[in-house]
C-alpha cells in the first residue's frame, strides 16, 4: 500500500487533497501543523510521498522539511511543497535547498496533482525495488565469499544469477536516470513559458491592453494543456518502464510534430527575440516514437536558443536519403569549438562534455538524445563554426 502524508494548517485543503487522490486507493495520514507530521513521522517512516504545505504557523514548510531530512531514514521520502504565492525564484530556490522535490500552486490542478502523485510514488517504488535488489546483491556476494573452492558447479550457478541481477539493476538504474532526464528537459521549457506569461499578466494587469490580456491567458491556457498532456504521457511512459516496453515506434507527421514542440518554445524564444522556423517539407513521414522523438528535437532546439544571441533565428529543416528522413537544428548561435564537438560524440563522461562557460550544459541532455536516436537505428552528428553557429543533424526511419 503506497502511503502519503498530507500537512496544511487548513483541515478544508487536507480534505481537498484527500478526495482528489483517493481515487488512487493511497492510504494517508494527516497533519495540521509541521510539528505534528514530525510526531507522525517518529513512528512510521514508511511513506512514498509528502505533500507540505509552505506557510503554517510556527513552523513553516520549509522549516519542516529540514527537520525531516535530518533523520537518514526520512530522507528518501520526496517532498512536494504546497504553496499560494508566485514561483519567485529565491523562493523556488529555498525549497529545493530545503529538500523538494517539486511546487504545486493553490488552487490545484486536480489532474495536475494526481499526475504529480503517480510519478513520485512510482519513482519510490522504483527505489525500493533497487534497495531490494542491492540487499539481494550483497547477500549473493556474501554467499560468494563462503563458497568452498570443491563447489564449483554451485559457484557457477551463483555467478550466473548475480550477472543477472547485476543487469537487473542497472536497467533499472537507468530507467529512473532517463525518466528524470525526459520529465527536466521536457517540462522545464513549457513551464518557463507558463511562468513568464502569468509574471507579465500579474505584473502589468492595470495597464495592459485587453488584446494583450487575451494573448498571455491564452498562453497560459494552451501551454497549461500541453503540460497535462505531456505529464500524462510521461506517467504511461514510467508505467511501461517496468515492462520495458517503452519504445513504440508509429508513423508520425513530421511537420505537424515540429510544430507542436516549437510551440511550446515559442515563448523561451520570444524572450530572446529569437525567430523559430519549420522549414519541413507537408509531405513527410517517419516511423518513430512520439515522445522520444519530442525529447530529442526539444532538447536541440532548447540548446540552440540558449546559446543564440538576440535577433537570431533558429531553423529545423529535413531532408530525405537512403530511406531516413536527417533533420537539422540549425542556428545562429555563438558555435562550437573544435575540442567540444570531437567530446560531443566521443566517451565522454556527461561531466566532462561541459566544455567552457559559453558552451556549458550539452552534457546530460545530449546522452539521452543520442541513446534515443540509436534506439531508432539514426545517427547524429554536428557542423559548427565559433560566432557563426552550429547544425545538429540526426536521421529518423522514412515512412511512405
Amino acid at each position: 500500500m503506497i502511503k502519503i502524508l498530507l500537512v496544511d494548517d487548513n483541515e478544508n485543503n487536507l480534505l481537498s487533497m484527500e478526495v482528489v487522490l483517493e481515487k488512487e486507493k493511497y492510504a494517508f495520514s494527516k497533519a495540521t501543523s509541521g510539528r505534528e507530521a514530525l510526531r507522525i513521522l517518529l513512528k512510521d517512516d514508511d511513506f512514498s510521498l509528502i505533500l507540505l504545505d509552505v506557510k503554517m504557523p510556527i513552523m513553516d514548510g520549509y522549516e519542516t522539511a529540514e527537520l525531516i531530512y535530518q533523520r537518514d531514514k526520512l530522507r528518501h521520502i520526496p517532498i512536494i511543497f504546497i504553496t499560494a504565492h508566485d514561483y519567485e525564484e529565491a523562493a523556488i530556490f529555498k525549497g529545493y535547498k530545503a529538500g523538494a522535490v517539486d511546487f504545486i500552486r493553490k488552487p490545484f490542478n486536480p489532474e495536475m496533482l494526481r499526475s504529480k502523485a503517480a510519478v513520485f510514488t512510482d519513482l519510490y517504488r522504483k527505489n525500493q525495488l533497487l534497495q531490494k535488489q542491492e540487499e539481494k546483491l550483497q547477500a549473493i556476494n556474501q554467499d560468494l565469499i563462503q563458497l568452498n573452492q570443491g563447489l564449483e558447479q554451485r559457484v557457477l550457478e551463483r555467478t550466473l544469477e548475480l550477472e543477472g541481477l547485476n543487469q537487473e539493476l542497472k536497467a533499472l538504474n537507468l530507467s529512473k536516470d532517463k525518466f528524470l532526464s525526459v520529465i527536466s528537459h521536457d517540462l522545464r521549457n513549457p513551464l518557463t513559458a507558463l511562468l513568464a506569461s502569468s509574471e507579465n499578466l500579474t505584473r502589468n494587469a492595470e495597464t495592459l491592453q485587453p488584446e494583450k490580456i487575451r494573448m498571455f491567458a491564452g498562453i497560459i491556457q494552451r501551454t497549461s494543456h500541453k503540460i497535462l498532456d505531456q505529464l500524462n504521457e510521461l506517467v504511461e511512459w514510467a508505467k511501461e518502464q517496468r515492462e520495458k516496453t517503452n519504445f513504440d515506434p508509429q508513423e508520425l507527421h513530421l511537420r505537424r510534430c515540429i510544430n507542436e514542440s516549437l510551440d511550446l518554445l515559442r515563448e523561451n524564444a520570444q524572450q530572446k527575440e529569437l525567430s523559430l522556423e519549420n522549414q519541413t517539407s507537408d509531405e513527410l513521414y517517419i516511423h518513430a516514437d512520439a515522445l522520444m522523438f519530442r525529447s530529442i528535437l526539444q532538447n536541440l532546439v532548447t540548446n540552440a536558443i540558449k546559446y543564440t544571441p538576440a535577433g537570431g533565428v533558429v531553423s529545423v529543416s529535413a531532408s530525405v536519403a537512403d530511406g531516413m528522413v536527417e533533420i537539422c537544428v540549425q542556428d545562429t548561435g555563438v558555435g562550437m569549438s573544435q575540442q567540444t564537438r570531437a567530446m560531443l560524440f566521443g566517451n565522454a563522461s556527461a561531466a566532462s562534455l561541459l566544455g567552457t562557460a559559453k558552451e556549458r550544459g550539452s552534457g546530460l541532455g545530449l546522452l539521452l538524445v543520442k541513446d534515443f536516436v540509436y534506439t531508432h537505428g539514426g545517427m547524429i552528428s554536428v557542423d559548427s563554426e565559433l560566432k557563426k553557429g552550429t547544425c545538429f543533424r540526426f536521421t529518423m526511419p522514412k515512412m511512405r
